[in-house]
C-alpha cells in the first residue's frame, strides 16, 4: 500500500472515511489479486449514476446493515469497479473522479484522458 500509485504518478491519497471505502475497507482505492472487480476509482456518486449502477444488478444506494454498509447517498465517495465506470461513461452517467484518490491500474479499464475530463475540480 505504501508504494501504491496515483493515476497521476504520485502517491495514492485516501478516498473516503465516512462511508470506509475501498476493496480493502481502508479508505483507499488499492487492488490485489483477490479484487476481480478492480476497485480503483474513485467517484463521487451522483443520483443519475446511484440510478444506474442499481439497474445493472449493483444496489449501492440501499443499507445493507449485515456487512455495515449505511448505502451511499449522492456527493459520496466511493472506490468503484472501473469497468463499471467506464460503463457509465459509455451510459452518460459516469461520476466525477477523484484523480489522487484513483489508483494507477484504473487506466487498464479506462482511458486517463476521460478520468481527467471527469475529474471533481
Amino acid at each position: 500500500m505504501a508504494d501504491a500509485k496515483n493515476v497521476l504518478g504520485t502517491d495514492l491519497e485516501s478516498c473516503c472515511t465516512s462511508p470506509m471505502t475501498g476493496y480493502y475497507r481502508d479508505g483507499f482505492c488499492t487492488t490485489g489479486g483477490q479484487d476481480f472487480g478492480m476497485h480503483v476509482v474513485c467517484a463521487q456518486v451522483t443520483t443519475e449514476f446511484l440510478e444506474y449502477t442499481k439497474l445493472q444488478g449493483n444496489d449501492l444506494s440501499t443499507p445493507v446493515p449485515q456487512f455495515n454498509f449505511p448505502g451511499l447517498r449522492p456527493g459520496d465517495r466511493w472506490c468503484l469497479c472501473a469497468a463499471r465506470w467506464q460503463e457509465a461513461l459509455e451510459a452518460g452517467v459516469a461520476p466525477p473522479v477523484v484523480l489522487a484518490a484513483t489508483h494507477a491500474r484504473a487506466i487498464e479499464a479506462c482511458s486517463l484522458e476521460d478520468l481527467q475530463k471527469h475529474a471533481v475540480s
